[in-house]
């Protein structure tokens, strides 16, 4: 289990930067302090949290680089996240948006930093190939927030380091409300988007309100499973998603070259409001079970991302949390590009999967519904991608 620290400032350091934070809650994994960008405990009844955590030294004051010549990034960059699933570039065109709130000011320039480093193609608004809206449509953004800026840089990097073909729509909801994030998700389904990325929840109480603004047919609505360890948590929760729980990821000597167990932060669990949908087929849960697939999301094996270090710039950081596994999963579906069906095609029998069958986040009486191991469990659902095929 991640034990707690309680942050304090620091100095910079000469080989990385750290950037003051005050009273941050610091967790440790494996090695590796982080922190959450969007502190926990910070969103009250109606509003969602964001799930990204960055890497930190242990007074919680993140850690990041400055790019110089031969500047190889710390973290997975795409080649390693590609090798890991086995996805191999199909050209998809396919749009891949994504949902977070407030804005971001250096989006484009940020995410293309990180493309022109991995040696993949740009993806600019002067092609096409990106747009960034509000959440009506329209150019008059949200305030930025650095936390979600973080985040939504975070989901933009791991988009394009699985689907760099992919076209991507960023749509800024005003505020972290389940409101706002609502009125953001339903416009990004009406502009005929394959897969929509969704990094953020909170408590299920009265969502149902909402709820309906996750229900697109023929869309995939990737949400992340959480970053507290064993518990259920909202969009993740509903019955028309796909849940995108989290792993460790780390280098193998074994046919795959790679091996994953079960995340302690990943969130998991059964519904206490949603039914559960007709796939699902586990047996202590009555209602809609959490999480339906995984990928990566250890702070301690975590990946490469370059944006905002703080108010002032952008830098190159590492990032964990399911918020890395709902992005990726969401560029898996666009790199097929194939028909959806809500968040059935993981249960598919032609679907391919790792199997992750170890570790845990919490205690659940030793089940299934927070302790990983052969078929389906709760943190890791049935596995992460093996191929472009996946789902």
């Amino acid at each position: 289990m991640n034990r707690m620290l309680l942050g304090a400032a620091m100095a910079a350091a000469a080989a990385f930067g750290l950037v003051q934070t005050a009273s941050a809650q610091v967790e440790i994994s494996g090695r590796v302090y982080h922190v959450a960008v969007c502190a926990k405990g910070s969103n009250g009844p109606g509003m969602a949290r964001c799930h990204a955590h960055v890497v930190t030294d242990k007074y919680g004051n993140p850690r990041f680089q400055n790019p110089s010549s031969n500047f190889v990034p710390s973290g997975f960059g795409p080649s390693d996240l590609r090798s890991a699933y086995a996805l191999t570039l199909t050209g998809s065109t396919a749009t891949v948006a994504i949902v977070d709130a407030y804005g971001y000011n250096s989006a484009e320039s940020d995410m293309n930093t990180y493309r022109q480093t991995y040696g993949l193609p740009l993806c600019q608004s002067t092609t096409g190939c990106f747009k960034k809206v509000n959440q009506y449509g329209g150019t008059s953004y949200p305030a930025q927030n650095t936390g979600w800026a973080q985040e939504t840089a975070l989901d933009l990097d791991m988009v394009s380091a699985v689907c760099p073909s992919c076209h991507i729509l960023l749509v800024e909801a005003s505020s972290n409300s389940y409101s706002n994030l609502a009125t953001a998700e339903n416009y990004a389904a009406s502009q005929g988007v394959h897969a929509i990325s969704n990094s953020y929840g909170g408590g299920e109480s009265g969502t149902q309100s909402v709820e309906s603004a996750y229900n697109h047919p023929g869309i995939a609505i990737t949400v992340s499973s959480g970053d507290s360890g064993y518990g259920v948590q909202f969009p993740a929760s509903s019955p028309h998603v796909t849940a995108v729980g989290g792993t460790s990821l780390y280098h193998a000597s074994n046919t795959r070259g790679w091996t994953e167990s079960a995340w302690s932060g990943a969130g998991s669990g059964c519904s206490a409001i949603y039914s559960k949908p007709s796939w699902q087929t586990d047996p202590s849960c009555t209602q809609r079970t959490v999480a339906d697939v995984s990928a990566v999301a250890d702070p301690n094996t975590g990946v490469a991302v370059f944006g905002p270090a703080n108010r002032r710039g952008s830098a190159w950081l590492v990032f964990g949390g399911t918020s890395v596994a709902a992005p990726l999963t969401a560029g898996v579906y666009g790199l097929n590009g194939g028909a959806v069906t809500y968040g059935s095609n993981p249960y598919a029998p032609a679907a391919s999967l790792n199997d992750v069958t170890s570790g845990s986040n919490g205690s659940c009486g030793g089940t299934y519904l927070c302790t990983a191991g052969p078929g389906y469990d709760g943190p890791t659902g049935l596995g992460t991608p093996k191929g472009s095929s996946a789902y």
